[in-house]
């Protein structure tokens, strides 16, 4: 009985490369994915320095090798990225064109109604409501809601920031009730992840913010400080990792305490994230 025939390897049926565009004669364009954990470990080392100028070069440098390498959810990825990183840095326009091309390539990978799809809903909403389009950023956080809730593997973290986001658009649009039901659903869910306490104070003095503008500092002055003390106790937990999220974090609500009249709380958390930015 004779051996079966071995299975041919791409080397027995595959032309040469061509030295001009690196492809096989004949040869359907591979994909060449981008290495995304490694980009996203990068970013976070950028963060971690304030270095925001290295980040955008970084992402923009990757965002064209996955271009070239035809890789549409390193495109989605790298996009999504640039969203959050022009929402931090007032970069409006530059924000709404990447949130144009996430949403395109959701239609175009047909990722639509997936968690990912979820995450780029409540990406791009964070940034319409940064820039004040609270209608659009409301009706995109919707869509995520709904996908979201439809998916039993969504993680607690991932609804936590969707029901903290859209409490906060809720708020800017005089919806209060609404605002209130989502920064409960919010806390709740925290509540489950390691390391919570940071998303929570956040929770907390964005609460305190819609309490004041609901029915003022005077009537609202018990629940306020409640909330201020409550969220000033979350970020000083020692649960709560000190890394380079840390002192984003503390740097951002840093105002806020000195708006309530915290005043050393404000001085201590700006301490600790120039601390933490030196050290990185």
């Amino acid at each position: 009985m004779g051996h079966l025939p071995q299975p041919l390897s791409p080397e027995d049926y595959v032309e040469p490369r061509c030295v001009l565009c690196d492809e096989p004669y004949g040869a359907a364009p591979q994909v060449k994915p981008v290495p995304q954990q490694r980009i996203i470990e990068k970013m976070n080392e950028y963060m971690s320095r304030r270095d925001y100028a290295g980040a955008e070069r970084h992402l923009t440098y990757w965002l064209e090798e996955a271009k070239l390498g035809g890789d549409l959810r390193g495109q989605l990825l790298l996009y999504n990225e640039l969203v959050g990183h022009y929402r931090k840095t007032g970069e409006k326009d530059n924000a709404f064109a990447a949130a144009e091309e996430a949403l395109r390539l959701l239609r175009e990978l047909d990722f639509e109604g997936t968690i990912s799809s979820g995450t780029t809903y409540t990406n791009i909403a964070t940034a319409y409501n940064a820039f004040g389009e609270n209608e659009q950023a409301l009706s995109l956080f919707e869509k995520a809601r709904a996908v979201y809730e439809a998916n039993h593997r969504t993680e607690p973290q991932l609804l936590g920031g969707l029901y903290n986001n859209m409490a906060l658009t809720c708020a800017a649009l005089k919806r209060f009730t609404e605002a209130d039901a989502l920064y409960d659903r919010a806390m709740a869910e925290m509540e489950k992840v390691p390391g919570g306490e940071l998303e929570q104070a956040i929770t907390c003095l964005n609460r305190a913010n819609a309490i004041e503008d609901e029915i003022g500092m005077e009537q609202g002055e018990a629940q306020i400080f409640a909330l201020v003390d409550k969220a000033y106790g979350l970020l000083t937990s020692s649960a709560a990792p000190r890394d380079g999220y840390y002192a984003f974090v503390c740097e951002k609500c840093a105002p806020s305490f000195s708006y309530y009249g915290y005043f050393l709380a404000a001085e201590e958390l700006q301490k600790q994230a120039e601390q933490i930015y030196e050290r990185n």
